[in-house]
């Protein structure tokens, strides 16, 4: 399967073939790099990160793949391209286009993104957006899969706000026919589109997705508890009423209880104890969060290595 040149703007453009291939290629990359084997099919490219918004993941996972797969990564921060301010966005992907192989963009809108991507020579990758975060999801269900869940069938509960994790989560876990029921307050729900294409598209690959108000509800016989900070970055205004009226939706141990037995947690951080979920249940024993978080490098590496590495 050939995903040579291809951008990664969000999961719902790609196949299920496509996604279980890139899961496939993670999950040997990274027994190959737990070997000790040097695997360099990204000698001498280099990946522009462009940076709106801070993130400790983000940066250190794509800068460390890169140097693991024989390349290099170099820090675009805010004051050093002003996107859309001090030059265009269709400028800097064309002059990016023609100085390195790769770029990787966290921005907070998803048309600046999708803009880079249309007028890029180059693979573009989606490093979070307000309307996804497809890299997230992938190291998501790439732990999903480590951990024996077979995607067909698995139901993963989110619990939380209906936001750009959430919408990659249903992209991508529809796409591999998981059942995900999301739990959101009133206000706070998926957009209408995302839910149009589950109604629409998502099904074809037996996925399905049910919205709740009650957390209890979404989490009855789950096999994966999700949550998310309640208040993301540039929603800090909104901090006080998102704590009300998100207080019923915390991951803990009564929530943990409705689950099967051997579900697991999952949380792609940071974490605020004590507001979406307990510190007791997120370093419990069911908790993946930290094998989630490590496996954001083998993803992203397998997927910079498709688009973009060496045959």
């Amino acid at each position: 399967m050939n995903l040579k040149n291809r951008s990664l703007i969000t999961l719902r453009d790609f196949s299920r073939e496509e996604i279980l291939h890139i899961l496939k290629t993670a999950a040997d990359i990274k027994t190959r790099f737990k070997a000790g084997e040097v695997y360099h099919p990204l000698k001498g490219k280099m990946l522009a990160m462009i940076f709106q918004k801070p993130s400790l993941r983000t940066r250190v996972s794509f800068e460390t793949g890169m140097y693991q797969l024989g390349g290099a990564a170099m820090y675009l921060g805010p004051s050093d391209i002003g996107l859309g301010k001090r030059e265009s966005t269709e400028d800097i992907a064309r002059v990016l286009s023609r100085q390195v192989d790769l770029i990787m963009a966290r921005v907070f809108s998803h048309e600046i993104v999708e803009e880079l991507a249309l007028y890029s020579s180059i693979p573009v990758i989606n490093g979070l957006s307000d309307f996804c975060h497809p890299c997230q999801a992938l190291a998501d269900l790439q732990t999903i899969l480590e951990r024996g869940k077979k995607p067909e069938g698995c139901k993963l509960a989110f619990i939380g706000d209906g936001n750009n994790v959430a919408n990659s989560l249903v992209f991508g876990g529809l796409k591999l026919g998981m059942h995900v029921a999301v739990a959101s307050p009133a206000g706070h729900q998926l957009r209408d589109d995302v839910r149009r294409w589950a109604q629409q598209d998502g099904g074809r690959s037996g996925g399905k997705l049910t919205l709740h108000l009650s957390p209890a509800e979404a989490a009855e016989k789950a096999d994966v508890l999700y949550t998310d900070v309640w208040t993301s970055m540039g929603q800090e205004q909104e901090a006080l009423s998102r704590k009300k009226d998100f207080a019923p939706y915390q991951i803990n141990a009564a929530l943990l209880k409705r689950a099967k037995p051997d579900a697991i947690v999952l949380h792609c951080l940071p974490a605020h104890y004590g507001e979406e979920i307990t510190y007791e249940v997120g370093h419990g024993p069911q908790s993946a969060i930290f094998d989630e978080a490590e496996n954001r490098l083998h993803a992203q590496k397998a997927l910079m290595a498709l688009v973009a590495g060496e045959d």
